[in-house]
């Protein structure tokens, strides 16, 4: 695949981080890397972004945002409040089709979950990947109430044509309970794909060069890392 569209099964799972550890991993194989933010949310001008972090974490990879809205709301929701125009399904296809021309692998992240609106027509990031004709890649909490919102993420997915590749947690806790450790055996089923990777809480406060053994260890050999899910469940004991 040249293009992905990461989403989430809402806010605060992770995404930001899985999207560098897919950065850094692709670029430490010497390929092009673009990621493309279609709308920057509860950011001013002049502040650092996600695309910073993807920056910092993953290194010089090439970075685009679209639009940025400066409070933490949906993207419709905060351009509306700001007065400011929203972004379309059709500047993100434009921009990643662009983007695509010049590098071997374009990311796509998109805001929250995978209906949050981006215009008050309901536009989302689903629609996005459906002008893309692009695989979706879905991360997800790792507790309790997470099988739930991965298949509510993963029918949408169906319901509008759209494939996904698979499921990652985001936001690994260091001392998961036992939801945490039967989710990982049960998610896969919920998201009707594989669990691709399960990265730890806390990865993106790391420096590159160890995030980027971090990622290697917490991502699928799909994205060239090393993550084995059956290992990673039997090694969860609770």
């Amino acid at each position: 695949m040249s293009v992905l569209v990461i989403t989430g099964t809402g806010t605060d799972v992770g995404k930001t981080v899985v999207v560098a550890a897919l950065a850094a991993l692709a670029a430490a194989e010497g390929r092009r890397v673009a990621v493309l933010k279609p709308a920057q949310t509860g950011v001013a001008a002049g502040e650092a972004g996600d695309l910073a972090e993807v920056a910092r974490l993953a290194g010089p990879v090439t970075t685009r945002e679209l639009r940025r809205y400066p409070e933490p709301l949906a993207p419709a929701t905060a351009a509306r409040r700001a007065g400011m125009p929203p972004v379309h399904p059709r500047d993100v296809a434009s921009a990643a089709v662009e983007l695509d021309s010049s590098h071997d692998l374009v990311l796509v992240e998109g805001a929250g979950g995978l209906l949050v609106r981006f215009d008050d027509a309901g536009s989302t990031i689903a629609d996005a990947a459906w002008a893309l004709n692009a695989p979706v890649l879905v991360v997800a909490h790792a507790g309790l109430g997470t099988l739930n919102t991965t298949a509510l993420t993963a029918e949408a997915l169906v319901r509008r044509g759209l494939e996904s590749v698979g499921v990652v947690v985001g936001r690994w806790p260091a001392s998961p309970d036992l939801a945490c450790c039967t989710n990982l055996v049960d998610l896969p089923e919920a998201a009707g794909a594989p669990l691709l990777g399960a990265l730890p809480d806390g990865a993106g406060r790391l420096g590159r060069e160890e995030f980027l053994a971090v990622a290697r260890d917490g991502v699928s050999p799909w994205f060239g890392g090393t993550f084995d899910p059956e290992k990673f469940a039997a090694a969860c004991s609770c």
